[in-house]
């Protein structure tokens, strides 16, 4: 029986290869960096499961749909709720140390952010994804039953559809660039997981890791895999505003324990945005920040905690406190500047509840899928949540299947005989530059259609450029992720200029309300034929 393979070594490719690895299934894991430099191992607030006698799934299950105003699925949402404890005590048996209460260390603190009625957040202080990773990493490192492939790029999945076999689409395996030595290898394998994570590189300012560049979403939409909800792209509200700082994220846990936004002379703007102030969800935050920014004139506004204990600060935000000195900020004694950032794409690759997609054999979990989860806006701390349950989910699934026999097809090689050497890196920096500039600027936190229209006339001739140079040069880690981003942000603005209403995370000026019209889901299906190059 062929190994699966897993790409992504993050909570959710993590968390699923260990499962199947302990049930005795042999796993390989792709990570086109070190296996740890995902968004997991920089997420900071925690993950939010109801353990709390005073709190209930049905409050987290409400708070999860009013955040996701009015998209979400319910039935993901139920899934998602009530395997969350399960999925919390899998960590905790798998080494993680969360962080005790103060008062009674036999508990876990939990903490509370934005739109959640409770305190449910458990946490590791404000490092959760990196003790979560940590403990993963180490764990899957010793796992007889695991191999692990890093610094490779997988950049296509090879299907039965584009060798034009006959039958039901399913997956074959992969190409994937190996990034020390430059080749390409092939991959045999009929059970492939998409873990890679979200695509918030697409955008000038981010509070992701250079490797979140929507590879997992490309990849799929090639295979012929639907998408949905791409319009619906997260900014979070807080990140540290410092020409070296590249968009460090300030934890939404800090508004939670009290600390308050506030414009350059001290005074406060949230509650003149919603009743909720400071622990409103994050897309009204972000909104008003960006409002009040372009207002008056500002480079960032400013979030203060100073006026808690110092122990308190240090205590419950080691490494935001160890930071933000780095930068020349002390928390304890001042306001620090922030300003949002693209944080976390809603929507993606469509799965079932399994993770399976549209094709046999393929899967995808995390953030890289639509779920149904997150509707028009995440819930912060639900997207740790989400990795590990369909990392359950979809490895029960996967056990429960017949072993897949091998097709016996003998899988093409790579064809570099008519390529050449780039002569020009510059021309793949420049269009990195441009395209990520173009969606900051015209499919930001506030859009309009015209905004939109200029985003694609300057998407399609990127695109262009890129189909020639991946035609004509072998491939490079820069020019498959850049391929990867055209792709995706065309799929975003194709999904912005779809949805004719504001809702949740999509805000556009030519329709500022919502309308009962789009409650419902923007589905984008592969028009061209599966396998023909971008």
């Amino acid at each position: 029986m062929s190994n699966i393979v897993v790409i992504g070594g993050g909570a959710a490719g993590l968390s699923l290869s260990l499962r199947l690895a302990e049930a005795g299934a042999g796993v390989v894991v792709l990570a086109k960096g070190r296996l740890s430099e995902g968004s997991s191992y920089y997420a900071q607030g925690g993950i939010a499961a109801v353990r709390d006698a005073d709190d209930s799934f049905q409050y987290h299950i409400r708070d999860t749909l009013i955040a996701g105003a009015g998209l979400c699925h319910k039935d993901a949402v139920e899934q998602v709720v009530t395997n969350g404890p399960d999925c919390i005590q899998w960590l905790i048996d798998h080494g993680v140390g969360f962080s005790r209460d103060d008062k009674d260390q036999g508990r876990y603190h939990l903490t509370r952010e934005g739109g959640h009625s409770h305190r449910r957040i458990i946490h590791s202080a404000d490092a959760t994804g990196r003790e979560v990773e940590t403990s993963l990493v180490n764990q899957a490192r010793k796992h007889p039953n695991i191999q692990i492939l890093e610094h490779h790029l997988a950049f296509d999945i090879i299907t039965s559809n584009k060798l034009g076999l006959p039958g039901p689409n399913h997956c074959l395996g992969l190409y994937a660039l190996n990034q020390h030595s430059g080749k390409v290898i092939s991959i045999n394998t009929p059970r492939l997981v998409l873990a890679t994570g979200g695509a918030a590189k697409v955008y000038l300012y981010t509070s992701n890791p250079d490797t979140c560049t929507g590879d997992g979403i490309a990849l799929a939409w090639r295979a012929g895999c639907r998408v949905a909800n791409l319009e619906f792209i997260q900014f979070h509200p807080t990140c540290l505003y410092h020409p070296q700082a590249k968009s460090f994220l300030i934890s939404e846990a800090l508004r939670g324990e009290g600390a308050l936004l506030t414009l350059p002379d001290g005074g406060r703007f949230m509650p003149d945005h919603d009743e909720r102030a400071e622990l409103a969800p994050r897309d009204i935050v972000a909104r008003a920040i960006d409002y009040e920014m372009k207002k008056r004139g500002l480079d960032h506004v400013l979030l203060d905690i100073s006026y808690k204990p110092a122990d308190f600060i240090r205590e419950h935000f080691p490494t935001i406190y160890q930071r933000c000195l780095e930068y020349g900020f002390d928390l304890t004694q001042e306001a620090i500047p922030v300003v949002p950032a693209a944080h976390y794409t809603c929507g993606g690759i469509m799965i079932d509840p399994c993770g399976c997609t549209d094709v046999e054999g393929l899967y995808a979990i995390g953030e890289c899928t639509f779920t149904g989860l997150h509707g028009a806006n995440r819930l912060a701390s639900n997207s740790l949540l989400e990795c590990l349950v369909y990392g359950k989910t979809a490895s029960a699934h996967i056990l429960s299947q017949s072993p897949n026999q091998d097709s016996g097809v003998t899988l093409p090689e790579w064809d570099e005989s008519r390529v050449s050497d780039a002569d020009e890196q510059i021309v793949v920096a420049h269009n990195w530059d441009e395209l990520r500039r173009a969606m900051w600027d015209y499919v930001g936190i506030v859009r309009t259609s015209k905004r939109l229209q200029r985003a694609q006339h300057r998407i399609n001739l990127l695109k262009e450029e890129v189909r020639e140079y991946y035609g004509n040069f072998r491939v490079s880690s820069d020019l498959l992720e850049l391929r990867n981003l055209l792709e995706v942000a065309e799929l975003i603005v194709r999904s912005a200029s779809q949805r004719k209403e504001s809702r949740g995370l999509h805000y556009t000026l030519d329709y500022p309300e919502s309308s009962e019209d789009w409650l419902q889901d923007t589905v984008l299906t592969p028009d061209e034929e599966p396998g023909q190059p971008m």
